[in-house]
């Protein structure tokens, strides 16, 4: 039983503190943006389980994110056992199934924010999805900061329906990343994404490791004004893995269709997760 245990069936997330001796039910919220605005400013990190939330992938990462000395958080001071140990019993008490989970670290306490995860319709894998451009930059890009969270929030409210992902600019139209992922482009034949200006996602990592020897990597991202020039392109992040893009603003990608590198990669990317997935009680 948790500190504080109660019912949360009428709630879409659940928020604990983990940084005592045994985790602690802390509020919930209608949604994971609302529940991160209850919580104080701070460094963040989402991720996701697998295999009926026993399972995740690359940990350590996630919490590295937590012990960056820039990060706007006081310095991670928890050890990932009991990091580990309070991620199952908040998982237990949450209710059963995958999810998605948003750990942060702020003023000396940690916290995750857990919520049943939705996997996306296969359509959107199979068709693609449409994005656009807003007019939007993280002020500390290398940095994942809550701060940012309801400015992205306020972007997606104002996406035309039908739009997935707005995709964000820098003044010189360079696609930078996505509100909430990270952006891939092949143009003649060489893949694209942006390494300085966009907060370098555990996804985004990953595909490029399994992107090694597919296609030659241009170290800098296209712009807007090439989109045309594109024969595929992808989003990529934890919750939706490696999604295929086949319009931005009003121009289409390619043929119109998710392209083979994309499928390729999202391949990869299941048969990693199928291998390296790792058991939350180890």
């Amino acid at each position: 039983m948790l500190c504080g245990q109660r019912s949360y069936v009428s709630f879409v997330v659940t928020i604990f503190r983990l940084d005592g001796a045994r985790p602690e039910f802390f509020a919930s919220a209608p949604s994971m943006a609302e529940a991160s605005a209850i919580l104080p400013h701070g460094a963040y990190t989402t991720l996701r389980t697998y295999g009926n939330g026993t399972r995740v992938l690359r940990l350590a990462q996630h919490l590295a994110r937590l012990r960056d000395p820039a990060s706007p958080g006081d310095g991670y001071r928890f050890e990932e056992s009991k990091v580990r140990a309070g991620l199952l019993l908040a998982l237990e008490a949450a209710g059963p199934g995958d999810a998605r989970l948003r750990l942060t670290s702020a003023n000396e306490r940690l916290f995750v924010a857990v919520e049943p995860l939705e996997p996306l319709p296969e359509t959107l894998y199979r068709d693609g999805v449409w994005c656009v451009s807003v007019p939007l930059m993280r002020t500390t890009p290398k940095v994942k900061d809550t701060r940012f969270i309801p400015a992205a929030q306020a972007a997606y409210r104002d996406l035309p329906a039908g739009v997935h992902e707005g995709l964000m600019l820098a003044e010189d139209g360079t696609i930078l990343e996505g509100l909430s992922s990270n952006f891939f482009a092949v143009r003649g034949g060489v893949l694209h994404t942006e390494d300085e200006r966009v907060l370098p996602g555990i996804t985004r990592g990953i595909v490029l490791e399994l992107g090694q020897g597919l296609l030659p990597r241009a170290r800098e991202a296209v712009r807007l004004d090439q989109i045309g020039e594109l024969s595929e392109a992808f989003l990529t992040s934890v919750s939706r893995g490696v999604l295929p893009v086949v319009r931005v603003d009003e121009t289409t990608i390619g043929d119109g269709r998710p392209g083979p590198l994309t499928r390729e990669l999202a391949r990869r990317l299941e048969a990693l997760v199928e291998r390296e997935a790792e058991p939350l009680s180890a």
